[in-house]
């Protein structure tokens, strides 16, 4: 039987407006252990992509000084934007407080939280010491709760259904799957930080998403780092390193800076609670048969 088409319901063709979706026009940013590596790339994404200010906090107040000028003297960010340098240290309850505390001088409200500080130990299974231990699960997990924690009041402020607020915490693939094991540059401290960062994560993203607060975590591989250089040395170089992955190469500061700049934007308005492996394909390499 022929088809009848004027018996067809005919539906019009409706397209949205998708005008800035990967825009972070005037919004407020903060960003611990923003002075180096993948903290001041993603500091430099949010800048270009449309962020008014950008707060840069590390435990060294050089380091962040220099990081304030390099970023405020990018050609391409927004008239008026500036990052602004807030040495803290954040391992401790107190220096978060202190953080917060500088930060409303400027703002009343802050959109963007990326707890991105951390740090790692080295040592073989049988010397790794206990105050080691406790230095990197202070820093990677327990001032990751204090920081989200204490900045909530400002991340809600302004915060709606349609406009959320972002919370991202920096993982790690050794959280994802192991760390190094066997050697003298063993990571257990490491590893089962980024494990628990990436749990605590979820059960934030359950706390505080009511509050219109969406929080997500990224999982990086190797990106070439001062914190990373000497695993990957010890790991046989960043040419074994980069042949050894599916994807090719390692990790670029663009590569970070647009994951972080996508799920803090308007794109990403729907994923909470979720980790962002960002390896290159490595991560499962390592467990293919």
């Amino acid at each position: 039987m022929a088809k009848d088409e004027s018996a067809e319901v005919r539906e019009e063709v409706q397209l949205h407006d998708f005008k800035n979706i990967f825009s972070l026009e005037r919004k407020v940013a903060v960003v611990t252990g923003g002075s180096r590596g993948l903290g001041l790339h993603t500091a430099s994404g949010f800048l270009q992509s449309g962020c008014s200010l950008v707060f840069i906090t590390s435990r060294k107040a050089g380091a962040c000084e220099s990081a304030v000028k390099a970023l405020n003297a990018l050609p391409n960010k927004s008239s008026g934007a500036k990052a602004i340098s807030v040495p803290a240290d954040i391992s401790k309850v107190e220096g978060v407080v202190y953080l917060v505390e500088e930060v409303k001088k400027h703002t009343d409200h802050v959109d963007i939280l990326f707890a991105n500080a951390g740090a790692t130990w080295g040592a073989s299974f049988d010397k790794h010491p206990d105050s080691a231990f406790g230095k990197v699960m202070d820093l990677n997990v327990k001032s990751v709760f204090n920081c989200v924690q204490k900045f909530a009041p400002l991340l809600s402020k302004n915060a709606t259904v349609d406009e959320p607020s972002r919370v991202l915490t920096t993982a790690s693939v050794a959280g994802l799957g192991i760390g190094s094991v066997g050697t003298e540059n063993s990571t257990p401290a490491y590893s089962a930080s980024k494990a628990a960062v990436i749990h605590l994560t979820r059960n934030l993203a359950i706390e505080l998403g009511p509050r219109h607060i969406l929080c997500n975590s990224i999982a990086p591989g190797f990106f070439p780092t001062k914190m990373t250089n000497e695993l990957m040395r010890l790991s046989g170089g960043r040419k074994a390193l980069e042949e050894a992955n599916p994807n090719g190469r390692l990790g670029l500061p663009e590569d970070i800076a647009a994951l972080a700049v996508f799920l803090c934007g308007r794109g990403s308005g729907h994923i909470n609670g979720e980790t962002v492996a960002i390896d290159g394909g490595k991560l499962w390499a390592r467990a293919k048969l």
